[in-house]
């Protein structure tokens, strides 16, 4: 316990010659700042000034010039970025609207020729039901069924935009229908319509997807 009384006596000791070699007025501190009594000799300080690229120091007017300046060149940069990004935006847009549209037309094409297989399906029909002599001579269950079949089929086209067209008297349009032979006739009313539907022709949405196989009236 003695031992370390002494101790911390030596220590106070010691605190208190620290004590007594501390500045103790403003004049003291201030001399020992400059370095006059040594204390503060090996500290070394340093000012931040603004500068010129010559190193000269730069005035209050000269340095709000600078201020600007790096503003201006800061907004220029932002400016740059922004039409950058949206350039990037746009083309991005523009490839997911192209990959789009590169989908949907693969699609109608795919579409288009499964329907196109199933038309001789339905000519097949239409043949077999366009004899009604043989069509009214089977069981009523028997063509009960192949309507069934036959209107389903329909159905399929019609939901996938598929129409079919070509009855007797529409005009003779080269651009929808096939022509295959001429019926003559003296009514001019008659000229140039259509006399005999062979094979019905179908549109695809806007698209004629196959032409109506037709006999025409002629004037004589």
């Amino acid at each position: 316990m003695k031992d370390d009384k002494n101790k911390h006596q030596n220590n106070d000791i010691q605190l208190d010659d620290d004590l007594t070699t501390a500045p103790k007025t403003a004049s003291d501190i201030d001399d020992s700042l400059n370095g006059e009594d040594g204390t503060f000799d090996d500290l070394e300080t340093e000012e931040f000034v603004d500068t010129d690229e010559e190193g000269k120091e730069l005035g209050t007017s000269a340095k709000l010039k600078q201020l600007r300046e790096k503003l201006r060149v800061a907004i220029e940069e932002k400016q740059q970025y922004l039409t950058g990004w949206q350039k990037e935006k746009a083309e991005f847009i523009n490839i997911r609207r192209r990959d789009e549209e590169s989908k949907q037309e693969f699609y109608k094409f795919a579409t288009q020729g499964l329907l196109e297989e199933l038309l001789p399906v339905i000519d097949s029909f239409d043949m077999a039901m366009s004899n009604k002599e043989a069509w009214n001579a089977v069981s009523g269950e028997w063509r009960g069924g192949m309507e069934t079949i036959y209107n389903q089929f329909k159905g399929i086209l019609t939901k996938n935009g598929i129409k079919a067209f070509g009855e007797i008297g529409n005009p003779a349009d080269p651009a929808k229908f096939h022509m295959i032979g001429v019926d003559n006739t003296d009514n001019a009313k008659f000229d140039h319509t259509v006399s005999a539907v062979l094979q019905k022709g179908y549109m695809f949405k806007e698209k004629v997807l196959r032409p109506a196989m037709v006999r025409v009236y002629q004037m004589t």
